[in-house]
């Protein structure tokens, strides 16, 4: 992956710094009376993925996995909470985003798979991580194994499963971010700073909207993550969701009740996208996924591929974080341009 600052990160550092946000804050019980204000805070229980959970103090010592995730983390300014985050090394230039001083501050743990052992070497008394976020029951790794050793958890709201064997999703994608920053600034005590953020956010995706196409000039879109024999791509409540729709496009797969997921290219070529976008991150760059799809012959009467019609996103970009808002925004500006 090129190392590089995407339009949608470039979008978010310009509103965070209006807006004061990001890892800088003060914190709400800084000052003479912080240690009493804290007392007076805690215990409090919040509701994570239908479990009720309570908090008796705010943990100090937080593994992260991926970035979406850790980004959360640093844009409530909780880097002095954490013990590390977990990432592999293909998400992108992390030097020029709002809180690259998080990433300076916070040890990386590991390039590879979270596990157990990891978790418990780094002293973690929480672990915030989600389904196919890190937490799988193939491979041990579950907030039920981590209870057994003593490490709390909390998961990602955009992974909680519904109820539907492992389907995910119990929320609209953009609802689910803004639960877990209300979720996090209540545990952490810096519930202001996850309301201010939270405007902020809002405040960009309704400049986005108010931009966006609109009726008959919304286009079809289709979000080409990976896959060749079957392409894996967004349902409704995975983040290219509300990014693709409160941009001004029309997600051809929003009748999948699921996050991420797997369609057949019979399904994406009746549905005919007039715009792709693509998720780039991993060992397959962005332009050798753009260059399987303008040669895979059964796309070749697709609009999007006749007419070139092919935006490139960052992972991080389209996974549950912080920069989801201006990802709308960036989106915005390319899908108007296709309208006009």
């Amino acid at each position: 992956m090129q190392n590089r600052i995407r339009p949608a990160a470039l979008v978010l550092a310009a509103a965070l710094a209006l807006t004061g946000c990001g890892a800088d804050v003060t914190s709400q019980a800084d000052g003479k009376d912080g240690s009493d204000k804290a007392d007076r805070h805690y215990p409090v229980t919040v509701e994570n993925c239908g479990e009720r959970k309570r908090f008796d103090t705010a943990p100090q010592r937080v593994v992260t996995n991926d970035v979406g995730i850790t980004e959360i983390m640093f844009a409530l300014g909780l880097e002095d909470h954490m013990a590390g985050y977990v990432m592999p090394d293909d998400k992108g230039d992390m030097t020029s985003v709002p809180w690259k001083d998080g990433y300076r501050k916070t040890k990386w743990l590991s390039k590879e798979r979270i596990n157990k052992e990891l978790v418990l070497d780094a002293r973690a008394d929480l672990v915030f991580a989600g389904w196919n976020y890190g937490f799988n029951e193939g491979e041990g790794f579950t907030p039920a194994e981590l209870k057994r050793v003593g490490v709390d958890s909390y998961l990602l709201s955009e992974s909680c499963r519904n109820g539907q064997g492992k389907a995910r999703g119990v929320m609209p994608p953009l609802e689910a971010l803004h639960t877990d920053l209300r979720n996090l600034g209540m545990i952490f005590d810096v519930e202001d700073r996850a309301d201010t953020l939270i405007a902020s956010f809002q405040k960009q995706v309704d400049e986005a909207r108010a931009k966006a196409p609109k009726g008959g000039d919304r286009p079809r879109v289709f979000l080409y993550d990976d896959g060749k024999d079957k392409p894996l791509t967004s349902g409704a409540y995975a983040g290219p969701h509300d990014i693709i729709t409160k941009a001004g496009g029309d997600h051809i797969m929003k009748d999948l009740k699921d996050s991420w997921t797997t369609v057949g290219w019979e399904t994406v070529v009746d549905r005919d996208p007039e715009v792709i976008v693509i998720n780039n991150y991993g060992d397959t760059t962005a332009a050798q996924k753009r260059a399987f799809l303008k040669s895979y012959k059964p796309l070749a009467d697709v609009s999007a591929i006749k007419n070139d019609r092919i935006v490139v996103l960052d992972y991080v970009d389209l996974v549950e974080s912080p920069r989801n808002p201006a990802a709308i925004s960036s989106l915005a500006d390319d899908l108007r341009k296709f309208a006009s």
